[in-house]
């Protein structure tokens, strides 16, 4: 059986350029098994031809593969820190042209939030937002920027009002003023590079799944491009528990700090 997955990872890098070796073992065994049991195919083996020949099948592994649980302005607390505090220090040091990416955007709830809460601080037509994820699914997704009301909840009613309209089928979808301030792109974390001189990078309760080695790889590539005095913002479900090796200074419990000099 351990030869299998080891074999069936491989497979899958050849295949997606996806390397399973990054994320925890039990927790994908047990992603790749539950998929296994639901196409009824025999082992690794099996689930392997299968996502070669159906295209349905592949672009649903990576879909699950890749966790994809996201909602606007989730853990409102740290988006209103966001609001109060990390923006205006941003702009203070920086001026209004930031450079900010979302990195493993999944279903785009993230950007779009990221973009309501800077329009409180300066005009639409001068945010941007680089917004990356591994899983071409996810971003169409993103891109459509149709949302059920579950996944709006925690939106703060102006914004509701402002930003978005119900579709026929009771959906919600984002205006173009905002969905026209980002930028998405297939990328993978592991292997592509990064968008150098960020201001502020994004990324937020994903890298739980990944391992130790994978996770302090990202971090320190996160700390290397991001400018002297940029900003890192994760997940609540994380920490940076080597951050001072890496050079950040800990604002608090979710932000961290390239200092400068």
């Amino acid at each position: 059986m351990e030869y299998d997955y080891e074999w069936f990872k491989k497979g899958v890098y050849d295949l997606t350029k996806i390397d399973l070796n990054a994320y925890k073992e039990k927790q994908m065994k047990r992603r790749i098994d539950t998929l296994i049991g639901k196409y009824e195919v025999k082992g690794y083996d099996g689930f392997l031809a299968l996502i070669k020949k159906d295209r349905e099948a592949l672009d649903s592994f990576v879909t699950y593969l890749t966790i994809n649980v996201s909602e606007f302005f989730r853990n409102m607390d740290q988006w209103n820190l966001m609001d109060k505090e990390m923006v205006p220090e941003l702009m203070g040091k920086f001026g209004k042209n930031l450079k900010i990416w979302s990195a493993a955007c999944s279903t785009g709830d993230e950007p779009y939030t990221i973009v309501m809460m800077l329009s409180k601080h300066m005009p639409l037509n001068q945010i941007n937002v680089y917004a990356t994820d591994l899983d071409a699914v996810v971003l169409a997704k993103a891109k459509a920027a149709i949302y059920d009301k579950k996944e709006i909840a925690n939106t703060p009613d102006e914004f509701k009002k402002k930003y978005f309209t119900e579709t026929e089928d009771g959906r919600m979808k984002v205006s173009s003023e905002i969905t026209s301030r980002v930028t998405f792109k297939q990328a993978d974390l592991l292997r592509d590079p990064y968008p150098k001189d960020c201001h502020l990078i994004v990324c937020r309760n994903v890298l739980i799944y990944f391992t130790e080695e994978a996770k302090d790889e990202i971090f320190r590539k996160y700390y290397a491009n991001l400018v002297p005095g940029g900003i890192l913002f994760i997940g609540s479900t994380e920490q940076i528990v080597n951050y001072k090796d890496i050079g950040f200074v800990r604002k608090n419990s979710f932000y961290y700090e390239k200092p400068k000099g």
